[in-house]
């Protein structure tokens, strides 16, 4: 029976307890303040990257991984026993990471099957994709299966955050297609959705009760939701905010995650987000 192994990088933001529960390789991402650069997930903990960011002028600028990153992890996979991999990204549009994925697997295509896919979204709405590939990859299904389930998903994975400051999007550069909030929303506490690999506005209320009533309507309006899971960057309000959600699945089946660097450097601290997944068209979810 073939091996099938999963890897994704850090900005799925996956708990590191789940990704080593389900066998899951995360290549992670740099991030730099001023001359001093560190690992995604490995060098500070959430709590140490959001007092850096507080005694920093500017915020940390982020690096997607280098090639060799992604080659190097493809092959000590391969030496233990992988006949085939399935590597999970970021969306395209907000970084390079799926690029140095792809030159990786040419460069190792003699040798091992590697598909990359372009989850089309980030942090732990990429993080669940990854989860479902690893769980039918340990159920030992063949690598095209475990690529058209992946697949499968993007399309029906949705991601919607409340964002405490709109200060970091800006700087950042990926307000994208929520430019149009910029000028006059920065006192607001806006909701932004992640459609199709680009950072969309999704609304503009202006308190954060109001903006996380939003997302609690978002899930209650997808109907029956799969998949349900929480992100957070210290966000003060994490539990109570879980606790609305029962109604949707039971608090110990809402995995909840947090924000790594190099998310939390676009979404900024107090985010909350939820992600889930919808049930495919003509079909009832669970």
């Amino acid at each position: 029976m073939p091996t099938i192994r999963v890897v994704t990088d850090s900005a799925s933001d996956l708990p590191s307890t789940v990704a080593a529960e389900l066998g899951i390789e995360i290549v992670p991402l740099t991030f730099r303040f001023g001359e001093e650069e560190y690992v995604d997930g490995r060098d500070l903990t959430p709590a140490e990257f959001w007092r850096k960011c507080d005694a920093s002028p500017t915020l940390p600028v982020t690096a997607a991984p280098a090639p060799g990153q992604f080659e190097e992890a493809f092959r000590r996979l391969q030496a233990e026993g992988a006949d085939g991999i399935i590597c999970i990204n970021l969306a395209s549009g907000l970084s390079a990471t799926g690029q140095s994925a792809e030159l990786a697997a040419r460069s190792v295509a003699d040798d091992l099957p590697v598909r990359v896919i372009d989850s089309r979204t980030v942090s732990l709405a990429q993080g669940q994709i990854a989860m479902a590939a690893a769980r039918l990859a340990a159920d030992g299904k063949g690598l095209d299966d475990v690529v058209g389930a992946a697949e499968d998903l993007v399309p029906r994975t949705r991601l919607y955050a409340s964002l405490d400051t709109l200060e970091n999007l800006k700087k950042g550069g990926r307000i994208g297609g929520a430019k149009a909030m910029v000028a006059t929303m920065l006192s607001f506490k806006p909701v932004i959705a992640v459609a199709d690999g680009h950072v969309e506005e999704e609304a503009k209320p202006r308190t954060r009760s109001r903006s996380l009533n939003h997302l609690v309507e978002l899930v209650r309006s997808a109907g029956a939701v799969e998949h349900l899971a929480v992100v957070h960057s210290e966000a003060p309000d994490l539990d109570e905010f879980i606790d609305r959600l029962a109604e949707f699945a039971p608090r110990e089946q809402i995995l909840v995650g947090s924000v790594g660097a190099v998310i939390g450097t676009h979404a900024g601290r107090g985010a909350i987000g939820v992600t889930f997944q919808v049930p495919q068209q003509g079909q009832r979810g669970s």
